[in-house]
């Protein structure tokens, strides 16, 4: 198919690169057309374009990975945005962590041009783009998630369909809500097994085989023992994350003090310098 994908950050720098190797014809977009050139050097191949129009002309596909709501209205909607090009039947999917409110506003929007239109956030962090082993969840209509599914297939592991426009970052929101309580859990244990005089190496490796497993602990607890906080998700988007959980939240009635809390751990970690730390420094804060 021919593709464009605008957003060559740490997440869809790999990504793009995937559907390249698939075989899908690409031409990308970078703000910082530096980063586009590297990528087009690392991966041999893929047009370089000059705007987010330009990206979307002729695309079958485009896709756009972007940091915020700000960040993806102007690809999407701006002067030289992507739809002021994109023809009829073609589809936008955007893997952006971004709210629930403009991935209704971009469905609707788009769909009068007669567009199509997924919301497609991702879980997996950076290696997981790497490895092709993202976990993706959906929101938009049946038929238009049927046209991509194998698209962005290429670099996930799996992608499912939740529900209407908007349910794919929803459930994004509870995917972080619940990150964000188990690092904190893990960083207080850490402090704990230290400051017991247990060999930490050890209690997590015992307890990472019962029933206080989970994917941090696995994955990140030597990193954060030894002090290293360079692997994975920055504190800044965790944070940008959180407020967006945050102020969905108080629309929809739910409660999360934990969530509000640890965001306010997070602020902590910022003003110590950590705002590119990886989500594991919450346990900076404690030592």
């Amino acid at each position: 198919m021919k593709i464009g994908f605008i957003g060559l950050g740490v997440m869809g720098y790999p990504m793009a690169g995937h559907l390249l190797k698939a075989g899908h014809q690409l031409t990308i977009y970078n703000r910082t057309r530096a980063k586009a050139e590297k990528w087009a050097a690392e991966y041999g191949s893929g047009n370089i374009a000059e705007t987010p129009a330009e990206v979307a002309r002729d695309a079958d596909v485009v896709i756009t990975c972007v940091g915020n709501d700000s960040d993806l209205h102007e690809v999407v909607l701006g002067i030289s945005g992507a739809t002021s090009a994109m023809k009829s039947g073609a589809i936008l999917v955007d893997h952006t962590t971004a709210s629930a409110r403009i991935a209704r506003e971009l469905h609707d929007q788009l769909g009068q041009r007669g567009i199509g239109f997924v919301d497609a956030p991702v879980s997996g962090g950076q290696q997981g783009a790497i490895n092709g082993q993202l976990t993706i969840m959906c929101g938009g209509d049946p038929v238009t998630f049927t046209a991509i599914e194998n698209v962005i297939g290429c670099y996930a592991r799996q992608v499912t369909l939740m529900g209407t426009a908007g349910s794919g970052q929803l459930t994004k929101m509870v995917n972080q809500i619940c990150i964000a309580g188990l690092i904190q859990s893990l960083a207080e244990g850490v402090q704990f097994a230290v400051n017991a005089g247990l060999d930490p190496l050890q209690v997590f490796d015992v307890i990472s085989k019962g029933a206080a497993q989970s994917w941090q602990m696995v994955n990140r607890h030597k990193t954060m023992i030894d002090g290293e906080y360079e692997h994975g998700f920055a504190v800044d988007w965790m944070r940008k994350d959180l407020a967006i959980c945050l102020e969905e939240a108080r629309r929809n009635g739910s409660h999360l003090p934990v969530a509000a809390l640890v965001d306010q751990f997070y602020s902590e970690v910022q003003k110590m310098g950590g705002g590119r730390w990886d989500t594991s420094s919450l346990l900076k804060r404690l030592v």
